[in-house]
């Protein structure tokens, strides 16, 4: 497969959240489907968090990456309240790992991470594909059927 396949293939996957992004508005953000769940602004926050680790960790672009979404600290208490950064932090995001995507030539190559272990760059681009996917299903089930604390 060609690079810009792979490109291309990771650009239509992230339609699953991009395609929605528009339609969302600031006053759902704090919207979860359940009381223990994670809010649709902490979603949103967490999936362009994962790409810019992506991007750094395990495509080699050189970021400055801090995430609030991720580990110990990773407790939703209602902080991603607003609409304009969370959309320019996915905007980042998608820039960087998509830039990050396009340099990569050989894509069988392994990329070994603490997280998933020793996987070929193809296999990484599928996790971060269906990464980005999943919670952008999870955000669009809180934003329609979702309640605020």
């Amino acid at each position: 497969m060609s690079k810009q396949s792979y490109f291309d293939m990771w650009k239509m996957g992230r339609t699953r959240l991009t395609n929605q992004l528009d339609n969302i508005e600031e006053s759902s953000l704090l919207n979860r489907l359940h009381p223990e769940s994670n809010s649709a602004g902490w979603l949103l926050r967490h999936i362009a968090e994962v790409e810019l680790l992506f991007a750094k960790n395990v495509f080699g672009r050189d970021l400055n990456v801090k995430a609030q979404t991720i580990g110990s600290i990773a407790k939703d208490r209602g902080q991603f309240n607003e609409l304009e950064p969370l959309l320019e932090l996915i905007e980042k995001a998608g820039e960087e790992l998509g830039a990050a995507i396009q340099k990569i030539e050989d894509w069988e190559g392994e990329v070994t991470t603490a997280e998933f272990g020793t996987v070929s760059r193809a296999e990484a681009l599928g996790r971060i594909t269906t990464h980005t996917a999943y919670h952008a299903g999870q955000v669009s089930l809180a934003v329609k059927y979702g309640k605020k604390d």
